[in-house]
């Protein structure tokens, strides 16, 4: 543990956890109000589907460069960077009166998106190997949490004000900023840096030398669940909303039962299974749960079968994502894991923008054929999708090894 860090009595791995935590809140705040805010400014579904698919636009292409950045010059500055810049996205969209101001917030807020890998690189920076995987669940009870608390109070500020609940976030932001500033130190010192000098070349070359290696499907893996993921998560309140009549606080209380779930599982659960099971295993369960309750949600009509297909989402996600992360971390070394978990998170953010774009498209396709049940097209080429990725889970490789990003040769 750094010296810093026993001086102010705060373990590393706890101040990483409420950094995420409040991030996450932060984040899930906007989730409920989001579709309804853009909804109120004259967006379509489809803009809605781009507006979701901004974000990830923007943290596909920064989030790598912040990932080596920060095998370069430190988790900390680039943590601090990141969250300030969430910040000033959050002020944007809550002073947004026209639909071109919440494209710049969300994008502005993608741009900055790269405290997650650099979370995770902090983890691995300061965790045995033995029990990295496990460590990541720590970031998934983050996420878990905050979609308790996150939507939750969104639902309830937005009854008041739909602006309310991203100046709300845009305080715990800076308010995240100020703790890292004070309680974190540097897990990756200028000393060990210098040691093990950070891989170079550009984006292309690391993606291009983590192909060959057994990243490569763990890249492939994480890609098809998040596109899957990603489209239902973004049009999941358009479907609700259409099929029960659910508002802002309806799907808030949903959202909390999914981030207590979530909880469970990955800040504690996890820890017990991953010795004893190791991460593929619990990968290609996690992508089974979510290929069949996918499938299931656009036969939902009641509200238990909701709640039944919105549980088998959370548990799958609570496996897969934790567990892709930590045999990513696994299969690299040291000095190129900021790199490979930005690369990671970069990919997800592919997923991220592609998801919602098709689902857009597809869930008003829906919407112009009464004869269709709504969300159906949407939702079953999201299964689709799945059921590739549950095929990917069984071609992964365990971490035998730790792999160097090599600059690649000209």
């Amino acid at each position: 543990m750094p010296e810093q860090a026993s001086k102010r009595g705060f373990p590393p791995i706890l101040i990483i956890f409420l950094t995420i935590l409040i991030d996450m809140i932060g984040f899930g705040i906007v989730i409920p109000v989001l579709p309804y805010y853009s909804s109120q400014l004259g967006a379509s579904p489809w803009e809605i589907g781009l507006l979701f698919g901004s974000f990830s636009l923007m943290q596909l292409l920064f989030a790598p460069i912040l990932g080596k950045w920060s095998d370069r010059i430190g988790r900390r500055p680039v943590l601090l960077l990141s969250i300030l810049g969430t910040a000033i996205s959050f002020v944007v969209l809550g002073l947004a009166n026209s639909l071109w101001m919440l494209f710049l917030g969300r994008m502005l807020d993608g741009m900055s998106g790269g405290n997650i890998s650099t979370a995770q690189a902090y983890i691995a920076d300061v965790t045995p190997l033995d029990k990295r995987s496990s460590a990541m669940g720590i970031i998934g009870a983050a996420f878990g949490l905050g979609f308790v608390f996150g939507p939750a109070i969104g639902g309830l500020l937005g009854h008041y004000s739909i602006q309310l609940p991203f100046f709300v976030a845009a305080g715990l932001a800076f308010i995240n900023a100020m703790a890292i500033l004070l309680f974190l130190p540097e897990s990756y010192t200028e000393e060990q840096r210098k040691a093990h000098p950070a891989a170079r070349g550009s984006l292309l070359q690391t993606l291009r030398s983590a192909k060959d290696t057994p990243l490569g499907m763990i890249m492939w893996c994480s890609l098809l669940c998040t596109v899957a993921f990603s489209l239902v998560t973004a049009l999941f309140t358009l479907f609700t909303q259409h099929r029960l009549q659910w508002n802002a606080r309806d799907n808030g209380i949903l959202f909390a039962y999914i981030g207590i779930l979530g909880v469970l599982i990955q800040g504690g659960m996890l820890r017990r299974m991953v010795p004893k099971t190791g991460e593929k295993p619990l990968i290609i369960v996690g992508s089974v749960f979510l290929c069949l309750s996918i499938a299931l949600l656009p036969l939902s009509s009641t509200v238990a079968l909701v709640v039944l297909a919105s549980t088998g989402l959370a548990i799958g996600n609570s496996l897969v994502t934790p567990m892709l992360s930590g045999l990513a971390s696994k299969s690299t070394d040291a000095q190129s894991q900021g790199a490979v978990l930005g690369l990671m998170q970069s990919i997800a953010s592919l997923g991220r923008m592609v998801g919602p774009a098709i689902g857009g498209f597809l869930m008003t396709y829906d919407a112009q054929h009464p004869s269709l049940p709504f969300g159906i097209s949407p939702f079953w080429f999201s299964a689709i999708l799945m059921v590739f990725a549950v095929i990917a889970s069984l071609r992964l490789m365990p971490a035998t090894h730790s792999v160097h990003l090599q600059e690649a040769q000209p």
